[in-house]
């Protein structure tokens, strides 16, 4: 593996960068240049030895060609530096420097074969003594090779091959040209093996031997290599225990630190300023007997003694004692340390005076039951209003009713129509405070049915058209072909919305028309109802319409005086679509209208089962339906009494009274009714539980509907678990009253008996 060029730093880096394939290379580079000059003394005092035996000349030539054999190899290594650094490729420079060893063998094997092509005819008389000078000289550039084989494989190889090959190709032209000493010849060439075979032997041991070393180097590396990352691990670890120190003495929280029997054996000074204790005080102390203040939970106490015990970090919330003998809650986290063999070594505790924290959560506690109680009284209170507005306006609007029923002449119609308009007026402000506190006060309850969008807008705008007729002004509604026949929602709340809206672009709208858009957009999971209604009234100032959402907020305080009106009817559709999940814009002109846009993701319809709603035969007059019915009305108001027996009196039916719940059971079992008109709160017993009571006996059981000031749904529902059939609030309107008695004087056998009989 070739780590030349790995990078980084330190002494495992250093290493492989020192024993990298190039590095090596390199360094033979290095040692062949420095040893040149030292190579060509050895090689001249050689060749002078030859020139004693051979013609001078000769080996002067000898000498000059082995000389520019290694000029040659040393004028590439020496720069080999330089083209490596140059982006030469490590494979190409070693085979160039190879190659170049190769030549330089080539000069040598030449230079060595000095005496064989000389000619020396007293030589060639004993040309078994030849060889000596050649192999020698040979020999002698093996092993100063072979010690450098290591460095570079390639070069030192192709010498050797060629320094081998020169001994044997000599001796098999000698055996050519003199075949009866060939026995002789053949002996020089098993010297020769014997010779090569130690040769590779020695070559084995130069590469054991620089493997063992370079193995040494690495282990000696690594090695220090880990001390330094130990004593770097030990100077952090040491810098480390400093800065904690440093810390923990200067902290603001309190710290402790105990032994394997958890007593104490150091603290900081914030232990000193919260427990009141010095260091002396609490060595070797027990924090328990120290501090406890016998107002911890036990278990509390458990967990930090098995934290001791079980070398387990823990946090809980203790109450402690200071020396003072003040009280003071504390959250303490205790943490082990834990020595090579897992056995606890020190506990660290670090404690944290919370008692603030405590008395605020108490103080938040408090907070809440108070709230809580507050939204309670708050219920109480509106459904209180609600009772005791709503029965005196049922006692003014019923009269006033009467006694325009009464015959008056055309000047006291009119004013029995301004006492209805006012009450009228008066009942729809009490409904929208009321409406708007109670869902501060208890939110917005959603019932989701399957509904029809077109029929429940077609029937809310319709209910509008007298309104708008009589101003003069055109109510239309523009019902988009996209809008499905059925979605998922509370269509009572969508009419409530679309009430208010429309209602308000009527009063604001003097002339023109008012319209109403309704459309569908296909969305995640459902449908986007996109409904809008615009005017052509007053409009809005700019700077207002921010505010016209506000509770008890109008654009302006004479629009107030000219038209009417609360300011609760925007504030409460919004409200209504923010719980449906949608929203409520607005865009005007001052003196060319406003446009309200409303958006509400609703529900793709659901299976359900289909109820057939009972058959009830059109009634076109009530006194026949209404024949022989018993109604006992049970209610606490005197007035309310007497106005529900004048809205009864015209209708054949016999009347009973109860003021109070107890009376309205002992006549239920006295008279016998068929329908009972109940009050929800009355003294004695209230409605609700009048209900049940009656419901409990074992006898005909009539209808009841529930007739309360009382207009919150959850009334409604009170009084439909109590076991209520209808619920009507007041006001009571005559004529609605009279339908609803009409469709349950038909589930009535008793009274179908007696109109019979």
């Amino acid at each position: 593996m070739d780590t030349s060029d790995g990078a980084g730093s330190g002494p495992l880096a250093s290493y492989y960068r020192r024993y990298g394939s190039l590095e090596l290379m390199l360094r033979y580079a290095r040692g062949r240049v420095r040893l040149f000059w030292g190579r060509q003394l050895f090689m001249a005092l050689a060749f002078l030895a030859l020139g004693l035996v051979v013609p001078p000349l000769y080996a002067l030539l000898a000498f000059a060609i082995t000389l520019a054999g290694d000029a040659a190899d040393c004028l590439l290594l020496r720069q080999a530096d330089r083209l490596a650094v140059r982006g030469l490729g490590h494979r190409t420079l070693r085979l160039l420097t190879a190659l170049t060893a190769l030549l330089h063998a080539l000069s040598l094997c030449a230079a060595a074969s000095v005496p064989y092509w000389a000619e020396l005819p007293a030589l060639q008389m004993q040309a078994h003594n030849e060889p000596l000078f050649t192999i020698g000289l040979l020999l002698g550039s093996a092993i100063n090779a072979g010690l450098v084989l290591p460095y570079h494989p390639w070069a030192v190889i192709a010498k050797l091959a060629a320094y081998a090959a020169l001994p044997v190709a000599v001796l098999a032209m000698e055996i050519l040209e003199a075949p009866e000493l060939a026995a002789t010849y053949k002996l020089h060439l098993a010297g020769l093996v014997v010779l090569y075979t130690s040769y590779l032997w020695f070559l084995a041991f130069v590469m054991r031997n620089f493997s063992r070393t370079r193995s040494s180097m690495l282990a000696q590396v690594l090695q220090q290599q880990e001390l330094e990352a130990a004593y770097a691990d030990l100077t952090d670890q040491q810098m480390e225990a400093k800065r904690l120190a440093l810390v923990a003495q200067n902290a603001n929280d309190s710290v402790m630190l105990m032994d394997r029997e958890g007593r104490i054996t150091w603290v900081n000074d914030s232990f000193t300023r919260l427990t009141g204790y010095s260091y002396g005080e609490a060595l070797g102390q027990l924090p328990g007997d120290l501090l406890n203040s016998g107002r911890t939970d036990p278990a509390t106490i458990q967990l930090l003694q098995d934290s001791v015990r079980l070398a387990r970090p823990v946090r809980v919330e203790i109450c402690n004692r200071r020396k003072d003998g003040q009280h003071v809650w504390i959250e303490t986290s205790q943490v082990p340390m834990l020595n090579s063999a897992g056995e606890l070594e020190t506990l660290i505790a670090v404690e944290r005076d919370i008692s603030a924290a405590k008395e605020h959560a108490r103080q938040l506690e408090r907070a809440r039951i108070a709230a809580e109680e507050g939204a309670r009284a708050k219920s109480e209170f509106l459904a209180t209003m609600s009772h005791e507005i709503r029965t005196p306006m049922n006692g003014v609007i019923g009269m006033a009713q009467l006694l325009r029923d009464s015959g008056l002449n055309e000047e006291q119609q009119s004013y029995a129509g301004a006492i209805l308009s006012s009450a009228d007026t008066l009942l729809a402000l009490i409904n929208d405070v009321l409406d708007f506190s109670k869902m501060d006060a208890e939110g917005i309850a959603l019932s989701r049915i399957n509904f029809d969008p077109r029929a429940c807008f077609g029937e809310t705008v319709q209910l509008l058209q007298a309104q708008a007729e009589a101003k003069g002004l055109g109510l239309l509604l523009d019902i988009k072909e996209r809008v499905p026949g059925q979605l998922r929602g509370d269509d009572r709340r969508i009419r409530q919305i679309l009430m208010n809206l429309a209602g308000n672009a009527i009063k604001f709208t003097e002339r023109g028309r008012v319209l109403v858009t309704l459309d569908a957009e296909p969305a995640e999971g459902g449908f986007d109802l996109v409904f809008s209604v615009a005017d052509t009234g007053i409009g809005i100032p700019k700077d207002m319409l921010g505010k016209v959402f506000e509770r008890f907020s109008q654009a302006d305080a004479a629009i107030s005086r000219r038209f009417g009106g609360t300011g609760l009817g925007l504030a409460i559709s919004r409200r209504l679509a923010e719980a449906m999940g949608g929203s409520i814009a607005v865009t005007s002109e001052l003196g060319l209208g406003s446009c309200f846009t409303v958006r509400l993701r609703l529900s793709p319809p659901k299976a359900e089962p289909v109820a057939m709603p009972a058959a009830v035969p059109p009634q076109p007059d009530a006194a026949p339906a209404l024949e022989g019915l018993r109604v006992l009305v049970a209610e606490d108001n005197a007035v309310n009494r007497v106005l529900l027996e004048k809205f009864l009196q015209p209708a054949p039916v016999e009347l009973a009274f109860a003021q109070d719940g107890r009376e309205a059971v002992a006549q239920f079992e006295a008279f016998a009714p068929d329908i009972i008109l109940m009050d929800m709160s009355m003294p004695e017993m209230d409605g609700l539980e009048a209900t049940r009571a009656i419901r409990s006996l074992p006898r005909p059981q009539p209808a009841i509907i529930a007739l309360t000031a009382n207009a919150f749904e959850s009334d409604r529902e009170a009084c439909l678990d109590a076991g209520m059939d209808e619920f009507m609030s007041k006001p009571v309107n005559r004529g609605k009253l009279l339908e609803l008695l009409v469709q349950l004087a038909q589930l009535a056998p008793q009274a179908q008996a007696r109109r019979a009989g």
